[in-house]
């Protein structure tokens, strides 16, 4: 589909590419960097002592290709482009961007030169690295560590909806296989507040309905100090060694 409608004579289209929130950058036909925004002036001029350069003015004149690791394969992908084609790239090993490359055309369609849109997304990695850890946290095994005992590491941060999800999948663990005892292992937690007191208090009080113990490890010095004291009474040991001491022992007593 065309452009529709007419650009105001008041306004300059290169104004209207500095001002758009994006680091925009034009390429002749033969790829030649010839202009860049305010804003992509700014990222490049970071990113331009990577290759050797001073600042994002050394960058008029080069070609596209400066950013891939392989020029070779880049040429080849902007040969064949007729319409877009986007890209996540690493720069220098030190930055993530996602790259747009849209070819410009005449009224004979025929190519002129390109747009790029360089989209610095290191903090996007940065968010993808974040909740990759949360999921690994998420999928924490429940492990079974002696004869009708298991063992929950709690890794990360705990909001409702985990914590709804770790009660189901350990009273199910429980009920199924009959366990007596269970290890809550909070030494890989980033903090403790009174949300997670209420979670360990609900779960305290659901293990005991189906007849399992509750049992609270790996309490470092510093989550001591965070925790207080629960309303009721549940064993707590500072590592998970203790707790299972406590349990044979229990064993051996209820024998």
């Amino acid at each position: 589909m065309n452009a529709i409608g007419q650009i105001p004579v008041d306004i300059s289209l290169l104004h209207a590419l500095n001002s758009l929130g994006e680091n925009i950058i034009i390429a002749d036909k033969h790829y030649t960097i010839r202009w860049m925004n305010a804003k992509a002036a700014g990222l490049l001029s970071v990113v331009a002592p990577l290759y050797g350069l001073l600042d994002a003015k050394d960058m008029i004149g080069q070609k596209m290709d400066v950013f891939h690791a392989q020029p070779e394969t880049q040429r080849k992908i902007m040969n064949d482009l007729t319409e877009s084609h986007q890209a996540r790239i690493t720069i220098r090993d030190r930055y993530v961007a996602d790259i747009i490359v849209t070819a410009i055309k005449n009224d004979e369609n025929e190519v002129t030169g390109y747009v790029v849109i360089l989209r610095d997304v290191t903090t996007k990695a940065e968010e993808e690295e974040r909740n990759e850890k949360l999921i690994q946290a998420l999928s924490v095994p429940i492990l079974k560590i002696w004869k009708k005992t298991i063992a929950l590491p709690l890794i990360g941060e705990i909001d409702t909806a985990r914590a709804d999800r770790l009660l189901t999948s350990v009273l199910k663990e429980c009920a199924t296989h009959n366990i007596q005892f269970a290890l809550i292992d909070l030494s890989g937690l980033y903090s403790f507040d009174e949300g997670i007191r209420e979670h360990l208090q609900k779960l305290n009080d659901c293990l005991n309905l189906i007849g399992t113990q509750c049992i609270i490890v790996g309490i470092t010095p510093k989550l001591a100090m965070s925790i207080g004291e629960l309303n009721i009474r549940i064993p707590t040991f500072n590592t998970a060694h203790a707790g299972l001491n406590y349990v044979l022992n229990r064993q051996q007593t209820d024998s």
